[in-house]
């Protein structure tokens, strides 16, 4: 007996029942709807086994309709005649899969790199957890931007997206070895998610000494202390909003800093030591070495709004934030002949990131006192 499974209505008029009602698409290929006693029923693919009297069947789970039913269950029939399996085969799997093949095709280095970021964002989630045919762009989208850091400033949403995109090249060489190996039909569920863009851009230090007096003079006076004091030290901004009266050693010039690296103590410069002096005067060892116009501790919410109406006020570029100022401090101090392994202890990161960001610089200036030699 025919079943009309096309509209909702007809699918609701059904008896509920365990067994599924089947709608024949052609000989040897039904597409069925389970009705059920509440909530929306669920979809199942059944095909002739070639040669045989006897059925196999595919669950399509919950859709949004007959349709979608329609192409899941022509498309899970064309991977049987094309050779393809139709084993539930998971995210998890096909990245296992990918790790064991680097590590036969490439470096131990490059698997182990792949390994770890499957561990730490496929591995035990959802997403790992996901059959392969039903992985649709959507999850994969919703993955990706599970990793941003929409907490930090521009600089930290930058360079999550970077790691975001590393990740998401590993997660899609799996999948698409898995569609070479013929393990699914289509890439459709991941080819369209594409890198964020610009995500990799070279940090530069692109505020002139004009213009960053230009800048402190458009901040009110606890502001100025703070992007002062980034200047002059080229600490991240959280890291001197943590520090305390007590934190600043006076007699040695040293600062001991608690952020992103732990506890760090740091040199400071005349200048810094002198400035800073200032900021400490009157106030308790506990109480924070900088404060904002109601005398409470910098965060970013307090300092964002006012350094952007600074920064336009003094009709700067838009993508001059906080971090900023940083970067144009380690820029200054390359720039200025600094040794790049105190550059990094300093500014409290590697000697590898400073090379990648700030390499340019060390080679222009070893270039111009090259130039100062006479050769010839």
């Amino acid at each position: 007996m025919a079943v009309n499974l096309k509209s909702t209505s007809a699918r609701d008029a059904l008896k509920p029942r365990r067994n599924p009602y089947f709608h024949c698409l052609r000989i040897g290929l039904y597409v069925g709807y389970r009705r059920a006693d509440e909530g929306t029923g669920t979809w199942i693919a059944r095909r002739l086994k070639e040669g045989t009297k006897s059925y196999e069947f595919r669950s399509l789970g919950t859709l949004s309709g007959y349709e979608e039913a329609v192409r899941l269950t022509e498309a899970w029939a064309g991977a049987v005649d094309m050779g393809i399996t139709h084993k539930a085969i998971t995210v998890d799997e096909v990245c296992n899969t990918w790790v064991t093949h680097k590590k036969t095709e490439n470096s131990k280095a490059s698997a182990a790199d792949v390994e770890g970021r499957f561990n730490r964002l496929v591995h035990g989630k959802p997403i790992g957890a996901m059959p392969l045919d039903k992985l649709r762009t959507n999850h994969l989208r919703e993955w990706l931007v599970a990793q941003l850091n929409e907490d930090g400033d521009e600089d930290d949403m930058r360079r999550s997206k970077n790691t975001a995109n590393r990740n998401l090249a590993a997660v899609k060489a799996a999948l698409n070895l898995a569609l070479k190996d013929r393990l699914i039909l289509t890439d459709a569920g991941w080819k369209t998610v594409t890198p964020y863009p610009k995500a990799s851009k070279r940090r530069t230090g692109d505020l002139t000494s004009p213009e960053r007096a230009v800048l402190l003079a458009h901040c009110d006076i606890q502001l100025a202390a703070l992007v002062r004091t980034l200047l002059l030290t080229a600490l991240r901004p959280g890291e001197i909003a943590n520090a305390n009266v007590g934190d600043l050693n006076k007699e040695q010039g040293t600062l001991t800093l608690t952020g992103k690296t732990g506890r760090r103590l740091v040199t400071l410069s005349t200048t810094a030591i002198e400035f800073l002096k200032i900021q400490a005067q009157n106030k308790l060892p506990s109480a924070p070495l900088l404060t904002d116009s109601f005398g409470n501790r910098w965060n970013k919410d307090s300092w964002k709004k006012r350094f952007k109406n600074a920064v336009k006020a003094a009709k700067l570029p838009d993508e001059v934030v906080m971090y900023t100022l940083r970067h144009v401090a380690i820029s200054e101090m390359i720039a200025g002949g600094v040794d790049t392994f105190l550059v990094a202890r300093l500014a409290g990161t590697s000697t590898t990131m400073i090379d990648k960001h700030y390499g340019h610089l060390r080679h222009i200036q070893t270039r111009a006192r090259l130039d100062a030699v006479e050769m010839i």
